[in-house]
């Protein structure tokens, strides 16, 4: 409620330095530099132990389901406590619906800088898995990182409703497969052919070719690394599937996109390390 209030520039909820005393959702439409938002201030969820009346046990249902409403999330902890099982299963549900996601990482001001390094190294070990969200260190209070803030809220929202090409999608593909093959799976190598965009909010990328579903964890995730760089998705989960392909690649024929100047020196440094190793393109 107190980050709600800051935002807005004016006390629209009720702000108790105490978890738990916000019970509903509360949606606050405001406008800021011009842009039009709606916030959802939900209820906080706290540790299993310390939820103790029914009426607060409804509203944790109304946060997730504002979770699931919202286009993005923004995971508000304490930084003078340490990063607790709830809140990594918080994240966790955050992951799994495929909501973008900034963590706020709020009271930051009132700590030293080895308790901040302490917090720093809490989260690096808790929630590892929230790697593609960025982290924000704040002071709701004092309105400090808050511009910071609401820059990267715009940047996850436009991740996760991107609009990728299927010439640069494939091209990213056959990229990241020539610099590191499929690892065979038995007698058979994964063979990716091309991709292509399957859905937004998360993004989908749908990946076809022969013995697909022989793709190890491990090689998705290179792969996923290789997407994300290239499309600069920060702040948002990807989702990658696989499907068989018993024909030709329907794309091959058509005219691909111009390869950009840092692609292109790319392929002529590949071209001069093949000369060199086989003497020949």
């Amino acid at each position: 409620s107190t980050l709600v209030n800051a935002l807005v520039g004016e006390e629209r909820v009720i702000a108790f330095d105490q978890p738990g005393t916000t019970r509903d959702s509360i949606y606050v439409e405001f406008e800021r530099g011009g842009k039009p938002y709606v916030l959802i201030d939900t209820a906080g969820v706290r540790r299993k132990g310390k939820v103790f009346e029914t009426v607060e046990k409804f509203s944790v249902i109304k946060t997730l389901q504002a979770i699931e409403d919202a286009n993005v999330v923004v995971l508000v902890l304490d930084a003078r406590e340490n990063i607790s099982e709830q809140d990594a299963h918080l994240a966790g549900f955050v992951l799994e619906t495929g909501r973008a996601l900034v963590v706020a990482v709020n009271k930051w001001d009132g700590l030293s800088p080895e308790q901040r390094d302490d917090v720093k190294r809490d989260i690096g070990r808790k929630l590892a898995f929230l790697d593609f969200a960025r982290f924000n260190y704040i002071s709701a209070l004092k309105g400090k990182g808050l511009e910071s803030l609401l820059k990267d809220v715009e940047a996850a929202h436009a991740a996760a409703f991107i609009k990728m090409s299927t010439p640069k999608l494939t091209r990213v593909l056959e990229m990241a497969v020539e610099q590191h093959a499929p690892p065979k799976n038995g007698l058979f190598r994964p063979k990716p052919r091309y991709a292509h965009q399957g859905g937004k909010n998360p993004p989908v990328i749908i990946l076809h070719g022969n013995a697909l579903e022989g793709l190890r964890d491990d090689y998705k995730r290179y792969l996923e690394s290789s997407f994300r760089k290239a499309f600069k998705l920060q702040g948002t989960p990807l989702r990658i599937q696989v499907k068989e392909d018993e024909g030709r690649n329907p794309f091959e024929g058509k005219k691909r996109a111009p390869l950009t100047e840092s692609e292109a020196t790319r392929m002529r440094r590949k071209k001069r390390v093949r000369r060199k190793v086989y003497g020949a393109d």
